[in-house]
């Protein structure tokens, strides 16, 4: 398999998944505005959601798919279906417990969380009883991650890159035509979580089915491999997930701040996501099963060879995401969200948030391709250290930051975290000689700097001013921003073209 072309499907089922979460998070700031309501919904959804990231798709993916394709690899697979059934079947159990702590102990929860919260009952109350409905979708999201990492493995990549899809549409559905038969309407969107982490794991079966992994729930304790995955769990949470971690803190500080704090970082957070998740998550899904073959069959050279050909991309696609997520973040809020009751206050707040996202958001992706570097060769170790000393790195900015910036110093510290991290990784990948980099860095780099100077000259000049973006209707608002994206992009890769770059110097084949 082409992985430039398996990392376009996946990039291309995200990007439809993204689009969608556009619209659910357009609908929300509509209907919800940003307030007490949204603040409580947000506070609830990110606990479980932090947990599927931090254990599902972090720890857990990271540390199963390695070995996974180990054994797919060196051993039977009458094996390998064993390692799947008996790791489900552990991995339920588990998680059911989970759950239903979760669901009892919501108000303790609730209590370390958002500490914040407690000085207002209504707004503590209900937080409590949005967390109780949505803390199951944990479990539904878990397995799906499992089937995911199954699916990934096996090269199925466009399965598991689609089914976030299917939460998106329960968030939209439960908007338009639950919410006006709830009391309070937020309410719907708590549901809209449970219903679309149930749909997500009943839409990856048949796939399984098909490639007959599909698990069978056995419990087996004694399962050297079951054992090895927990270990390589148990030290990689830390690791894959700091990010996450530092977002639940932030999470504690501005519960603190001014009402609207936490939505304002949230829908920050949700536009620096798109290109998190279209390259990112796209680039790490496309790497870890091939290095992981690679360092099976003791490939070093080829191993080097496509984390060179994972970093070269993210800077390619990432720089210029980044730059224009600063210079257009009026233009995208506005476009997006000043609607209803969203309003130009929100927008102007929540830029602040999105300018200081974007400052890390070229780390951030780093880190989603250096990880796999390690994490492929079944150390866990090294990225632990590293993710241990970029969360206390990342809780000092905050510190530092939180007092002149308010909401926008907790997204900076983010932001100059993940490039802290990702400055650690590549620096022990280099100290360690598991990455070598290939010859023409600088002038690659040469070039893609003069393409994102010509981009970034027609973003500032076709983007104008602020107060025009806020007082213009959202016909106008939608047909400029689109030419303007459209005129960046252009703008970008053409010079990029004039440069020397062509479209098949990144391809590349896929481990065997």
């Amino acid at each position: 398999m082409n992985l430039l072309k398996a990392l376009a499907t996946v990039s291309s089922m995200t990007l439809a998944s993204r689009i969608l979460g556009f619209v659910r998070d357009v609908l929300i700031a509509r209907i919800f505005g940003a307030g007490l309501a949204t603040d409580a919904f947000f506070v609830a959804f990110r606990l479980p959601n932090l947990l599927r990231r931090l254990f599902a798709e972090g720890a857990f993916s990271q540390a199963f798919v390695p070995i996974l394709a180990e054994y797919k690899n060196r051993r039977s697979p009458e094996e390998t279906r064993h390692l799947v059934d008996h790791v489900s079947g552990l991995m339920a159990l588990v998680l059911f417990v989970v759950t239903l702590l979760g669901v009892v102990a919501a108000p303790l929860i609730i209590y370390v969380s958002a500490p914040g919260f407690a000085a207002r009952p209504e707004k503590f109350e209900l937080t409590v009883s949005l967390l109780r409905i949505t803390f199951p979708y944990i479990l539904f999201i878990s397995l799906v991650s499992l089937a995911g990492g199954i699916l990934n493995t096996w090269s199925r990549f466009s399965v598991p890159a689609f089914t976030p899809v299917l939460l998106n549409l329960s968030f939209i559905a439960a908007a338009l035509w639950l919410s006006p038969l709830v009391d309070p309407p937020v309410v719907a969107l708590a549901w809209a979580v449970f219903i679309g982490g149930a749909l997500q794991l009943v839409f990856q079966a048949p796939f399984l089915v098909r490639i007959g992994m599909l698990p069978r729930f056995r419990l087996d304790l004694k399962d050297d491999g079951v054992w090895r995955i927990l270990r390589q769990m148990g030290t990689a949470v830390f690791g894959v997930s700091v990010g996450q971690i530092s977002l639940l803190i932030n999470t504690i500080f501005a519960s603190f701040l001014v009402t609207g704090s936490v939505s304002w970082l949230y829908y920050a957070d949700r536009l620096m996501e798109f290109p998190a998740g279209m390259l990112g998550v796209a680039l790490g899904t496309v790497l870890l099963p091939s290095l992981s073959r690679h360092f099976a069959d003791n490939s070093a050279e080829e191993f080097s060879k496509l984390l060179d050909w994972g970093l070269r991309l993210t800077l390619l696609l990432t720089a210029p995401a980044a730059l224009a997520l600063a210079i257009l973040a009026v233009p995208l809020l506005a476009t997006l969200f000043h609607h209803g009751e969203f309003s130009a206050e929100d927008v102007l707040m929540t830029r602040q948030a999105l300018v200081a996202y974007s400052i890390g958001l070229v780390g951030l992706i780093l880190v989603k391709v250096l990880a796999p570097g390690f994490y492929s060769r079944q150390d866990i170790r090294t990225p632990v250290r590293i993710a241990v000393m970029t969360l206390f790195a990342t809780q000092l900015m905050n510190l530092v930051f939180i007092w002149p910036l308010r909401h926008a110093g907790l997204a900076l510290a983010i932001g100059l975290g993940a490039c802290f991290n990702a400055g650690m990784l590549f620096r022990k990948l280099r100290e360690k000689d598991i990455y070598r980099p290939q010859p023409g860095w600088g002038a690659f780099a040469a070039k893609t700097a003069v393409a994102l100077a010509a981009m970034g000259v027609v973003l500032w000049f076709a983007s104008g001013s602020e107060a025009g973006w806020l007082q213009a209707g959202i016909g106008d608002r939608a047909l400029r921003l689109s030419w303007i994206v459209v005129a960046g992009a252009t703008s970008y890769f053409a010079v990029l073209w004039l440069l020397g770059f062509r479209l098949r110097d990144f391809s590349r084949r896929a481990a065997d």
